[in-house]
């Protein structure tokens, strides 16, 4: 049996350096989708607490409230706030989204200007 020559591996288009980069841009992708994890269940969670303690209110003010029309009222109230808390959590929501977007798209096109520029510098003529 014959030895076989030992051959390099045959050449990328981009270079140590771009694939370093690109590692770089990975796990800071991967770290930005973590903290917008965690900043929406920090957000989900803040809400529910309040809620929670708006329903143990509730309950107070019912077994507090001596007549039968008190009882509507202080359910309609209830209703009321609990329709604008969760229309302004979902305005919160949307403004964390938006702005992790935002971010997540600023950085993107950071690296890809970085990276395109570190492959014009290190492309022969």
């Amino acid at each position: 049996m014959q030895d076989m020559p030992v051959q390099s591996p045959p050449l990328t288009w981009f270079s140590i350096g771009d694939g370093q980069q690109f590692v770089q841009a990975a796990a800071w992708l991967q770290t930005h989708t973590f903290k917008a994890i965690m900043r929406y269940q920090i957000e989900a969670l803040s809400f529910l607490k309040h809620r929670l303690e708006q329903d143990v209110k509730l309950i107070d003010d019912l077994t507090a409230s001596s007549e039968y029309n008190d009882t509507f009222d202080v359910f309609g109230v209830f209703m009321q706030n609990a329709a604008s808390d969760y229309s302004a959590e979902a305005a919160r929501i949307a403004t964390i989204g938006s702005r992790l977007a935002s971010e997540t798209a600023r950085e993107a096109r950071k690296e890809a200007r970085a990276t395109i520029d570190g492959m014009a510098v290190g492309t022969p003529a």
